[in-house]
């Protein structure tokens, strides 16, 4: 049985070490020095403090960020094993162990101490049980899985150290956590992102996770804005099997938690939201907030980053509001309007780690556009995926989640910078009388096409091509950013001429539009044959951001023949966006996987609130599915998606054969998009691919996953295709090309052809 104790307890200061996270130094000092903690002296991965017992029931209580707490017992120096075992034989073990109590041994070494850490273990124990023999004639039982009590030896260069572990099982195990997601968020790190914001002193009783997988975040917030003792819920400590426990101690340090709990959560109720697109994450989160104690302190909801809409009276986008609390007063001088804080996912889909920076991108683009002047807290595992959030910098902590160095980045959410209007300040002066007519003809194009690219809100587009026969070439505008092609031209020219006249047009393309030369990026295009537009041509690998309606995209202009946006497809991506509202969308041959970002994203919704107090989503494709063959390709396509907040869960990527692949599969889609090459031979394939041959059959493996009420489109560039007439009879066919035809590629109206194919009735 426990000891009793009077309620003054053990008022003898005595040495605890408290273990933490590496990188959480400061902020445990700090933590420890408020729970009544002395003479903290920084260790590697731990706090020597000095404090009587309640202290150290307070760290085991109280301690939002520890690990462990550790009481010392004695130390022997090291590489004399014997020693600690006459030592452990001395001890007295009957001071420590309560009677019957069962014990196990942990050992460890210090960083590369080369030593036998189960010999010191198996020493130490030697030493308890021959210590107990000698004094009961009994002998004591070890457990390794359950014991009462467990002792840690710890082997250093120069000393063996011997601790009781006063806390028990890691004090991040609050005990409320009945259900987890894959690699959930350690409780103490969650604390920890919260300390180092402020929260919740500084974060007006609002707070946001839009990624908040089980809850971790939300549930540690609400416990702090509670002042919820985090060690309330765990059901066992170490101490309770130590000789020394004073129970009246505890129960009185307890029950004034309780106490403290139960007025905290009678304060005003904070604000606290949490989003995923993952349902099952969700349910997680939502059985663990109830374990807590906190469910009715926290909204969830089931949004991707791509469509999140926030509570109306949190901020206006574009607006910076006014810092008031969650009761709508106004907030005391330093607080923000409200926190941000999220751990987003570390996993790579297609092993691109590097797209998880896209993903960053598009939270702090969110973030921007939503809730300037809030504060944001941010997990990344790279520290280039916290600078791509943008915030405006205070504090960036290294830290450790398991094995895994993580870096808490902390930080002020600016406005959005406004998007300037498409606008080219260039001149005619000084242009070669040669080359006036194409200068004359770029400034004619460009205040048509300007016009026409701001009514349909988009900032890339064909600026010319080849419209006089002297200049061959094509010109694309990419938000900002010019790719010119050259026209390899016929073996009857004279190759000295072509390369004067493309020098030419360079020079009156430069002028006119006012751009800099690294604003200016060149090809030629030579007629393709098998995957040759497919061909890596560089190797600068940079990516350049660009915006189709509700799109963000990434081009590459130096490394492939094409970009990764096939500018003449651009109305048939808007028409896919209006069309996907609530379907199951496929996207065959799916290149960089484009249509699949539109379709995924939707036309935006009226801002009108859903009854549940917040706005209504966008409204796109429920799910998405991109096939293509090209690893690469997909790889692309899926920084695509995550650059627009769009999740895993919802958008598939699959690198196959689609013709092999659609005669395996078995979902059905409601909406499908069919854009094969004219050829492909790719190793990767069994056969040849040949559109004008191979499309009878490929069509109608896709019509066999159509939904009997869906719509599918088939698109190519070959231009001398034709359809062939036995589809016709099959299934309603509408030939659509001039409705997917751009106003920039209306004078090249045979880019592409497009038709619709759907079910008959009946």
């Amino acid at each position: 049985m426990s000891q009793a104790a009077t309620g003054n307890g053990d008022a003898q200061l005595r040495e605890w070490i408290i273990t933490g996270a590496d990188g959480l130094d400061d902020l445990l000092v700090d933590e420890l020095v408020a729970l009544g903690a002395s003479r903290p002296r920084r260790m590697k991965g731990a706090v020597s403090v000095h404090g009587d017992l309640a202290a150290g029931y307070r760290f085991c209580l109280w301690s939002r960020l520890a690990s462990r707490v550790l009481m010392p017992l004695f130390s022997v120096p090291s590489g004399d094993p014997d020693k600690l075992f006459q030592t452990a034989l001395k001890y007295p073990w009957e001071n420590v162990l309560q009677p019957d109590a069962s014990f196990a041994i942990r050992a460890a070494a210090a960083k590369g101490v080369a030593t036998h850490t189960r010999f010191a273990a198996l020493r130490l124990k030697d030493g308890i049980v021959d210590r107990y023999r000698q004094r009961t004639g009994d002998r004591p039982s070890v457990d390794a899985d359950d014991p009462d009590v467990s002792f840690h030896v710890f082997v250093e260069e120069e000393n063996i150290s011997v601790t009781l572990d006063f806390s028990g099982d890691s004090l991040h195990k609050r005990g409320y956590r009945v259900a987890q997601t894959d690699a959930p968020l350690k409780e103490n790190l969650a604390a920890a992102m919260l300390m180092q914001a402020g929260w919740p002193a500084r974060g007006s009783g609002r707070l946001f996770d839009p990624l908040c997988g089980s809850g971790t975040v939300l549930i540690e917030a609400a416990l702090m804005y509670a002042d919820a003792a985090p060690g309330l819920a765990r059901i066992r400590f170490g101490f309770e099997g130590w000789a020394g426990h004073q129970t009246v101690l505890w129960r009185e340090l307890r029950d004034d938690a309780v106490a403290r709990r139960l007025a905290g959560l009678r304060k005003s109720v904070p604000q606290l939201v949490g989003f995923d697109a993952d349902r099952r994450a969700l349910a997680c989160a939502r059985r663990n907030a109830q374990s807590a104690g906190v469910a009715g302190w926290i909204t969830f909801d089931e949004q991707s980053v791509a469509d999140w809409r926030l509570p109306p009276e949190w901020a206006d986008a574009g607006s910076v509001p006014v810092a008031t609390d969650a009761a709508g007063d106004a907030a005391p001088a330093g607080q923000v309007p409200g926190l941000v804080a999220t751990n987003p996912p570390y996993g790579e889909r297609l092993g691109e780690e590097n797209n998880i920076r896209y993903l960053y991108r598009a939270i702090g683009r969110k973030l921007r556009e939503q809730l300037p002047g809030w504060d944001a807290v941010v997990l990344a595992a790279d520290i280039q995926h916290a600078d791509a959030l943008g915030l405006e910098h205070k504090a960036t902590l290294r830290l450790f989640n398991g094995a895994l160095p993580i870096f808490a980045r902390h930080g002020g959410i600016l406005p959005a910078e406004p998007e300037l209007p498409l606008q080219f300040n260039g001149t005619l002066e000084d242009i070669p009388p040669e080359g006036m007519d194409l200068a004359n003809r770029l400034v004619k194009n460009l205040k048509a096409f300007l016009k026409e690219a701001a009514r349909e809100d988009v900032r890339c587009f064909r600026l010319y091509d080849a419209d006089l026969p002297e200049f061959n070439v094509a010109i694309d505008v990419y938000d900002g950013r010019l790719h010119v092609q050259e026209y390899a031209p016929p073996k009857s020219v004279d190759p000295e001429k072509a390369v004067a006249r493309f020098k030419l047009a360079l020079l009156v393309i430069r002028k006119v539009l006012g751009l800099h030369r690294d604003k200016v990026f060149l090809k030629v295009r030579e007629r393709q044959s098998g995957k040759q537009q497919y061909e890596k041509q560089g190797k600068g690998g940079k990516f350049f951001e660009v915006r189709e309606g509700r799109a963000r995209l990434l081009v590459n202009l130096t490394d492939y023949l094409d970009t990764g946006l096939f500018l003449d497809h651009r109305p048939m991506r808007l028409r896919l966006a209006a069309e996907a509202r609530d379907t199951h969308f496929l996207n065959l041959f799916a290149y960089t996987g484009t249509a699949s970002v539109h379709a995924a994203l939707g036309v935006a919704a009226d801002e009108a609130d859903d009854g549940r107090g917040v706005a209504a989503p966008d409204t796109g494709a429920l799910t998405t599915t991109t096939v293509d063959m090209s690893a690469t390709y997909l790889a692309w396509a899926d920084r695509n998606l995550a650059l627009n907040g769009l999740p895993e869960e919802r958008h598939r990527l699959i690198q196959a054969d689609v013709m092999a692949w659609l005669q395996d599969e078995q979902d059905d889609y409601d909406l499908i998009f069919v854009d094969p090459p004219t050829f492909s031979n790719s190793k990767r394939m069994d056969d040849v691919f040949d559109v004008q041959r191979d499309h009878v059959r490929l069509l109608r493996l896709a019509m066999a996953r159509l939904t009997p009420d869906g719509t599918l489109y088939f698109s190519n560039n070959f231009r001398k295709f034709q359809l062939d007439e036995a589809l016709a009879a099959e299934f309603e066919v509408e030939e659509i090309s001039e409705q997917t035809i751009g106003f920039d590629f209306a004078r090249n109206a045979k880019i592409h052809r497009c038709w619709r194919l759907r079910h008959r009735a009946g």
